[in-house]
């Protein structure tokens, strides 16, 4: 094997590498989140119904064909945080947002404990110094433990 042929692969091994490792990194479980920073469906829906409460920054995390299904409405697409692009579309959603301002992410995507999203979107908010995130925690899917209960639900963009 030539010389350059080996820098070009040890540079491909490790770039793959550096990118494994970033998003190893950023999987975390959902069960990495507090309990205390976890809301129940019923008492988002409950909040949410409140007029003179004031509506927190309602993000989902998880991907753009769900959202587009159903989500629950005044909420706003932020990307699947379980990838990349996902995590620095949100990052870039929030820039403008104050750090003690209420946030609550949601993904919905699968059963809890497989999520990719929430611990991903969770995390990196913390880590950008938000004080008041809460997870909505969906413990089936958001079809099962938000659509079929009867709450708010908004299709499309």
């Amino acid at each position: 094997m030539s010389s350059i042929a080996a820098k070009l692969m040890l540079a491909l091994a490790l770039a793959s590498l550096g990118a494994g490792t970033a998003a190893a990194a950023d999987a975390k479980a959902a069960a990495s989140i507090p309990a205390a920073d976890l809301v129940e469906p019923d008492a988002l829906a409950k909040s949410l119904q409140v007029p003179s409460a004031s509506r927190p920054l309602l993000l989902h995390v998880g991907f753009r064909t769900l959202f587009v299904q159903a989500h629950i409405p005044g909420s706003e697409y932020a990307g699947p945080t379980g990838q990349e692009e996902g995590l620095t579309a949100l990052r870039s959603r929030v820039l403008s947002v104050a750090k003690d301002a209420p946030i609550v992410i949601y993904c919905g995507c699968c059963p809890w404990s497989r999520c990719p999203n929430v611990a991903a979107a969770y995390h990196a908010l913390r880590t950008l110094g938000f004080s008041h995130v809460k997870v909505l925690h969906i413990d089936q899917d958001f079809g099962t433990n938000w659509v079929e209960k009867g709450y708010p639900v908004a299709k499309g963009d």
